[in-house]
C-alpha cells in the first residue's frame, strides 16, 4: 500500500509457499520419501467475507501487511482506500485468486437437530491437465456414523476439468459442534483412465477439508444463571445452589459448569465481543460492543493490570467498532438507530460520551467530537431543556416520568463525565425536576448527574429519598425496581446501576459509602448473564460502568483466596485466586444434575462465582403480551405430491397486546429449517415493509428489526426459504419475537415441513 499525497495504490505480494497454494506441479510417480515429504494442510477457514484491519502507513509512503489467505477456492474482490491531510485516495479495485489444481468441497447444512439425517456429499475437482485415480476417505468419529452410498464406490478416475461427487448418509450421535474431515488423494495405480494413463503429482495430490456441523437438540434452549461476589475477608463464605431441572426437559441437552475469576470483570473481560447473545445490527447496539472495552480499559489501567495483550485486544474492539459507528452518523453530527431518517438526541449523547472517554486508548476524529457536542447544543431550549428528537430508547421509562427530565439529565451526565461546560439554565432545570420523584428511574440518574456536578446537598437529598424506595433481598441485596413482578427486568438494573455510579462519585469515600455500595454491586452481579454482560444494551453498559468504578475502589492486589465446590456426591472442584490469576477465567464442569451444590470462598481474596444451567424444553405456547405465530407452505401447489418442496413460504405472524401503545423496537428471529436458506430476493422484500428497519441473514437465522410492534394490530411478515441441502426426518424449527429493552417480553412458536 503506496500513499501519495490523496492517492493509494494496493499492491499484493504472493508467496504461494507460504499460503499452501501449489503453483506448480510436478507429475510420475512419487516415491516413499517424497511421499513423506509432501506437506499437507487441512483447510478449515472458510469466511464469506475477508476483513482487514486499518494499518498506519507512516512517513515512508509505504507499508506491509502480512496476512493468511483464507481456505476458501474463490476469487477475492478487493477494495481498500487512505486518509491523508490532503485528502482521500481510493485505491483500484483487486483480484486475488486462491486456487489449486486437485481441491475438494464438502456439502452440509450449518446445522440440523437431532434425529435428523442429510447426504454428505465430498465434490473433487481436478483442473490438472492429466487424469488422475481419486479416493476420497471420511475421517472416522465417534460423533456420527456414515453409511455408504448405493454403490459404496469411492475412487474414481477424473480427467483434466472434470469433477466428482461423492456421497454418505451422516447420522450425529452426540449434540453440540462437532467437525466433518474428508481426504481426497491422488492415488498411483494401473486401471487406465480412457486409453490414458493415470499421473500422480508430486505436490499438491492430497486435499483435506475439515467444515464444522452443529447439531441441536429439540425444542427451545434456556439458560438459568447464579452469581456471587464472595469476599470471606479472612475468613469462610458459604452459598448453596439447587439446580433443578423442570419435568419436561430435552432428554440429554442438560449440562452446567461453575466459573471462578478473581477479579469483578473478569467474566466481562473473557467476553469483549459477546456480552449480550443478541443482535448487533444498529447503531445503539454497536456501540453496546463499543462502550464496556472503554470501562475494563479504564479500570484495569488504574489499577496496574493492563497488559498488552489486553490493552492490543480491547483496542481492536474499539477501533472496529468506532468505524462502524460512523456508518450511523449524519453529515451535521448527530447519529441515528439506522443511519437514515432524522438524528436522534439520546444516541448523539451516547456515541459522544463513549468517544469521548475511548479518546486516552485509541484514535478518535475530535472534529467527530465537536460536531456531536454543538448538533446537541443546537438542541438546547431556553429553559435549559434539551429538546428530544427521536424516540427514547426505553418506553418503559415514560411510566409518570418527564421525557426532558430524562433526556436532559442523560446529556448533563455525558458532558459532565467529559469535562464540558454545562449551561446554567439545564442546571436550573434540573434543580427545579428534584420536586417529583415519582419514578425511580428518573430520579437515580438526577442523583448521578448532581454527583457529577459536585452538588453534594441536591445529592445527599436524593440518596436519602432512593433509599427509602429501595428493595432489600437475600440480606444484604439492594435493588430499585418500578416493577410488581418478582423478576427483575433491564430498567432495573439501569436505575440501581446509576444509583451504584452516585454513591462512588464524590470526592471522599466512608466506609459506610462503600458497605452500601457492595449491598447494591451484590445484587448487581447476580443479574449477570454467563458472559458477563446483562439482559439487554443500556443495562449492560452501565451497569459494567458502575462495577468497573466499584472494582477500581475496592481493588486490593495482594489478597488470595481458595474457592471449593462440593457436588450432590461428595465430590470437590477447587480453584485458586491470587493476584497472579485475577483475571484468569477458570471453569469446571458441573455433572450430578439435577442436585444441591455447595460453594465456599476462604481466604482474603473477592472471589466472582458463576453457575450456568442449560438445557431444552419443548417450545411453549403460553402467551405473553407479545405473541408469535408461523406456518409454512410450498411455492408450488401440489408440489410436496411430486417431490420434496425445494421452495417454501413461510408467513409469519406478531401480535401485541400489552399495557403500552407499542413495544419498543423488537427482533423477530427466524431459524431455517435445516438445509433451508432464505431466498435473496425474499429478503430484500421484507426490507421495503413499513416499520422494518433492518434484515439480517447470520448462520441459520434471519433476523427482522422492527421499530416497534403496536397494541393489536397483527404484522404479518412472509420469507421465501429454499432447499440447499436435502435433510431427512425435518424436524420444526423456532420463530421467536422479544422486546431488545425488554428480552422477558417475548413469545415462541415452530413451523414445520408441509411435506412430511
Amino acid at each position: 500500500m503506496a500513499l501519495e499525497g490523496p492517492s493509494c495504490d494496493f499492491i499484493y505480494s504472493e508467496d504461494y509457499e507460504t499460503l499452501e497454494m501449489e503453483a506448480e506441479l510436478d507429475y510420475g510417480a512419487a516415491s516413499e520419501d517424497e511421499s513423506e515429504a509432501a506437506s499437507v494442510t487441512v483447510r478449515t477457514v472458510f469466511p464469506e467475507t475477508w476483513l482487514w484491519a486499518l494499518a498506519e502507513v507512516g512517513e515512508s509512503g509505504n507499508t506491509q501487511v502480512p496476512v493468511t489467505v483464507p481456505d476458501t477456492i474463490t476469487t477475492w474482490e478487493t477494495e481498500a482506500f487512505c486518509l491523508h491531510p490532503e485528502g482521500f485516495g481510493l485505491a483500484p479495485p483487486g483480484q486475488l485468486t486462491v486456487f489449486q489444481p486437485f481441491f475438494l468441497e464438502l456439502s452440509l447444512p450449518y446445522s440440523i437437530i437431532r434425529g435428523e439425517t442429510f447426504q454428505l456429499k465430498a465434490t473433487v475437482f481436478n483442473y490438472l491437465p492429466k487424469c488422475i485415480m481419486v479416493t476420497v476417505t471420511p475421517t472416522p468419529s465417534s460423533d456420527f456414523t456414515l453409511s455408504p452410498s448405493a454403490d459404496g464406490q469411492y475412487s474414481s478416475c477424473l480427467c483434466a476439468n472434470g469433477r466428482k461427487t461423492f456421497s454418505w448418509t451422516l447420522v450425529p450421535s452426540v449434540l453440540g459442534l462437532m467437525n466433518v474431515t474428508v481426504t481426497a488423494e491422488a492415488t498411483s495405480s494401473q486401471t487406465l483412465c480412457g486409453n490414458e494413463l493415470v499421473s500422480v503429482p508430486e505436490r499438491g495430490r492430497i486435499d483435506i477439508v475439515t467444515r464444522p456441523l452443529l447439531v441441536k437438540a429439540e425444542g427451545t434452549k434456556k439458560t438459568e444463571t447464579f452469581n456471587w461476589l464472595l469476599c470471606p475477608k479472612g475468613g469462610a463464605l458459604i452459598e448453596d445452589v439447587e439446580l433443578k431441572l423442570p419435568a419436561d426437559v430435552i432428554n440429554g441437552s442438560t449440562r452446567a459448569s461453575v466459573s471462578v475469576l478473581g477479579d469483578i470483570l473478569g467474566r466481562a473481560l473473557k467476553n469483549m465481543e459477546g456480552l449480550l447473545k443478541m443482535p448487533y445490527g444498529c447503531g445503539e447496539q454497536n456501540m453496546a460492543i463499543l462502550s464496556p472495552n472503554i470501562y475494563i480499559l479504564q479500570y484495569l489501567q488504574n489499577t496496574g493490570q493492563l497488559t498488552t495483550d489486553i490493552r492490543e485486544r480491547a483496542n481492536n474492539f474499539l477501533k472496529s467498532g468506532y468505524q462502524r459507528q460512523l456508518n450511523y452518523k449524519h453529515s451535521d453530527g448527530a447519529y441515528s438507530t439506522f443511519g437514515s431518517g432524522d438524528g436522534n438526541t439520546w444516541l448523539t449523547a451516547f456515541v459522544m460520551r463513549s468517544f469521548g472517554k475511548a479518546k486516552s486508548f485509541t484514535y478518535i476524529d475530535s472534529r467527530i467530537l465537536r460536531s456531536a457536542e454543538t448538533w446537541l447544543r443546537n438542541k438546547l431550549q431556553p429553559s435549559g431543556v434539551f429538546h428530544m428528537q427521536g424516540k427514547l430508547f426505553n418506553n418503559r421509562m415514560k411510566g409518570g416520568v418527564n421525557d426532558d427530565v430524562t433526556i436532559t439529565a442523560y446529556i448533563t451526565a455525558s458532558m459532565l463525565e467529559l469535562d464540558m461546560p454545562v449551561h446554567e439554565s439545564t442546571m436550573r432545570f434540573l434543580k427545579s425536576s428534584v420536586s417529583d420523584l415519582s419514578n425511580m428511574y428518573s430520579t437515580a440518574l438526577l442523583t448521578y448527574t448532581f454527583s457529577l456536578a459536585g452538588e453534594a446537598e441536591i445529592r445527599a437529598q436524593l440518596l436519602k429519598h432512593l433509599d427509602t424506595v429501595a428493595t432489600s433481598s437475600g440480606g444484604n441485596a439492594l435493588h430499585w425496581s418500578s416493577s410488581s413482578s418478582e423478576l427483575p427486568d433491564s430498567l432495573s438494573v439501569e436505575t440501581s446501576s446509576y444509583v451504584l455510579l452516585a454513591v462512588l462519585t464524590k470526592p471522599t469515600l466512608t466506609t459506610a459509602d462503600l458497605g452500601y455500595a457492595s449491598r447494591i454491586v451484590s445484587w448487581l452481579v447476580k443479574q449477570q448473564n454467563p458472559y458477563g454482560g446483562f439482559s439487554s444494551t443500556q443495562d449492560t453498559v452501565v451497569a459494567l460502568q458502575a462495577l468497573a468504578l466499584y472494582a477500581t475502589v475496592v481493588f486490593s492486589p495482594h489478597d488470595s483466596s481458595t474457592v471449593t465446590v462440593q457436588t450432590p456426591g461428595g465430590a470437590k472442584q477447587q480453584f485458586e485466586v491470587n493476584q497472579l490469576n485475577a483475571l484468569l477465567y477458570q471453569e469446571g464442569a458441573l455433572l450430578e444434575l439435577p442436585g444441591k451444590f455447595s460453594i465456599e470462598a476462604k481466604g482474603s481474596a473477592c472471589a466472582s462465582i458463576g453457575v450456568a444451567l442449560f438445557y431444552n424444553v419443548p417450545t411453549s405456547s403460553d402467551k405473553t403480551t407479545l405473541a408469535i405465530t408461523a406456518q409454512a407452505q410450498p411455492q408450488t401447489e401440489g408440489e410436496c405430491n411430486k417431490a420434496q418442496a425445494q421452495i417454501l413460504n413461510a408467513e409469519i405472524t406478531v401480535l401485541y397486546h400489552g399495557p403500552q401503545e407499542s413495544t419498543n423496537m423488537a427482533i423477530v428471529d427466524v431459524t431455517m429449517l435445516s438445509g433451508f436458506t432464505p431466498d435473496p430476493a425474499s429478503l430484500k422484500l421484507l426490507k421495503g415493509i413499513k416499520l422494518v428497519d433492518r434484515v439480517e441473514n447470520k448462520d441459520d437465522h434471519v433476523l427482522i428489526y422492527l421499530s416497534q410492534v403496536q397494541k393489536g394490530s397483527p404484522a404479518v411478515y412472509k420469507l421465501a426459504i429454499q432447499q440447499d441441502v436435502p435433510v431427512s426426518n425435518l424436524k420444526p424449527a423456532l420463530v421467536k419475537v422479544y422486546d431488545y429493552y425488554q428480552p422477558s417480553d417475548q413469545s415462541e412458536a415452530e413451523y414445520s415441513y408441509p411435506c412430511a
